[in-house]
């Protein structure tokens, strides 16, 4: 952050600058020094330190925002080095570093008067600043660092107040910025709300809006107490993807944690609602089912986050599960286990966050018949469409609940049951009693149960150990499924107040294995 030489142009030689910046890493932020030579020579303007080709063209537009904005752009040879050179520069948000370090370098910053500090930034043409992807994870990035300021474009400035003990500075120019270093006020900012920790506003998705499937509703919460993985299976219309869209509206809401953490991973993916807005609810991604591994579960050169870790801490719903390729389906088994992906290219291994809740929903035949009753599929076809999905798949889903066909009567009644905010209530309470069972652990949900964990907090009596047993039996249980009926069980009994798990937990628990069932025939 210091200059490492000064002579004047007498000397034939100016001043070697460092500006702090940061590149974007997974869904991280690593710091990197932009280093900017200017010496005597043929004009030339020359980036180095593995730039891609966004960082490469940034030399266009930092000269040109330069003169735009009314300061000299150097006639002479330029360097740009940003290290370590070993980690790849994605982005235009070295735009703005590289204009200060030039501007630096030919005494135009003079002083620096706001400490140490990092500053990111996207330029235009006549010298506005434009919001760039991941200002989230460099504050963070920062804040591990010891870096306690951290220059930002305005639109990125609530985003980035919501990084503690971090002093962010907003600006609109590059005149602005430079203002800014050679000791000016800062650019006057309205204040606002950094993370939205209010409940959301309310939302159209509820489930008193759902006609009949009471037994499907009741699925759906169990799940959304424990953070169980849930298969829906029903005729088309039968109200699979209306009762997915509101599951989410059950989950209890964000920590501010958890707001940090997943609000980072959609910044870095430039997919926030609005720059500077931070997420206020839990994520809901629905991928088609022609996406590949790549978009899925994440990939590229260098990795980039898939659609498991954009739905961290959120819900991932996959319609139409049988028809998704089988070797994408089954790349979902590690994420699902671990709540993590882990990909390894030449480059290096990145690892990514993907503690998401699965709901996923199929038809029980290729065709979509409304009904069994007038299904023209023989139960053959039936069998080998559903038999899409591998028995190791379906172990990690804890239930599979059969929709029904609405009858005449139901699709013409009012709808009836409780509203989401009622569920919502039910699901955070029986949350509390997970919270306070696992406070000396890092696991937070019944389904993340280690299996020690299950021995310890899941203890069944003698009659229901019988209908344990009777089930492994019959519906051919894994040892993983057996486990997984127990995480189910308890959070039946979290949901009913009860601290001892009974045979009618464990029972309710069991008749959601369903489609164990059916690979036991």
């Amino acid at each position: 952050m210091t200059l490492t030489a000064r002579r004047d142009r007498s000397n034939n030689h100016l001043v070697i600058a460092r500006i702090l910046s940061a590149a974007l890493v997974g869904v991280e932020a690593a710091l990197v020094r932009v280093e900017v030579d200017v010496a005597p020579g043929l004009p030339a303007f020359n980036t180095v330190g593995l730039p891609d080709s966004a960082v490469r063209e940034s030399r266009e537009r930092v000269r040109t925002a330069i003169r735009n904005a009314g300061f000299a752009f150097p006639s002479d040879r330029i360097t740009v080095n940003l290290a370590p050179a070993d980690v790849r520069k994605e982005g235009t948000s070295f735009d703005l570093p590289i204009a200060l370090g030039i501007l630096e370098a030919t005494g135009v910053v003079k002083t620096r008067c706001i400490g140490s500090f990092a500053v990111v930034g996207e330029l235009a043409l006549d010298g506005q600043i434009q919001g760039v992807r991941g200002a989230l994870a460099v504050g963070l990035a920062c804040r591990r660092q010891g870096i306690d300021t951290l220059v930002v474009p305005l639109a990125n400035h609530g985003e980035a107040l919501a990084v503690d003990s971090l002093r962010v500075f907003a600006v609109s120019t590059l005149r602005e910025a430079v203002g800014l270093l050679n000791g000016g006020d800062p650019p006057p900012v309205t204040p606002g709300t950094p993370v939205a920790l209010a409940a959301a506003i309310a939302d159209d998705l509820d489930f008193a809006d759902v006609r009949g499937q009471a037994h499907a509703k009741r699925a759906l919460e169990i799940a959304a107490v424990g953070a169980h993985n849930v298969l829906l299976v029903g005729p088309p219309g039968g109200g699979k993807t209306m009762l997915a869209r509101r599951l989410a509206a059950i989950l209890p809401p964000l920590s501010r944690d958890e707001v940090i953490e997943a609000s980072t991973i959609w910044s870095v993916a430039g997919l926030l609602p609005r720059y500077g807005e931070l997420l206020s609810r839990r994520p809901f991604r629905a991928p088609h089912h022609t996406i590949s591994v790549s978009g899925l579960i994440g990939g590229g050169s260098p990795p980039h986050p898939g659609e498991v870790t954009l739905a961290h801490l959120g819900v991932l719903f996959l319609d139409e599960l049988p028809e998704f390729q089988q070797h994408v389906l089954e790349s979902l088994r590690q994420p699902l286990e671990d709540g993590r992906v882990t990909i390894a290219r030449a480059s290096g291994v990145s690892s990514f966050p993907s503690r998401f809740q699965l709901v996923a929903a199929a038809n029980p035949c290729r065709r979509g018949c409304p009904s069994l009753d007038g299904c023209v599929c023989t139960p053959a076809e039936r069998a080998r469409y559903l038999g899409r999905l591998s028995r190791p798949l379906l172990d990690r889903i804890d239930l599979h609940v059969e929709l029904p066909a609405l009858l005449p009567g139901e699709v013409h009644a009012l709808a009836s049951g409780d509203a989401s905010e009622a569920i919502r209530t039910r699901v955070e309470s029986a949350r509390q009693q997970q919270r306070d069972r696992f406070r000396a652990s890092t696991t937070r949900v019944n389904a993340t149960m280690s299996p020690r964990q299950v021995r310890r907090f899941c203890p069944v009596s003698p009659e229901a150990e019988r209908l344990l047993a009777a089930a492994m039996t019959r519906l051919g249980l894994s040892a993983r499924g057996h486990d997984r009926v127990l995480k189910v069980a308890r959070s039946i009994a979290d949901l009913a107040g009860a601290d001892a798990l009974t045979a009618e937990h464990c029972a309710e628990a069991i008749q959601y294995r369903g489609l164990d069932r059916q690979w036991r025939a």
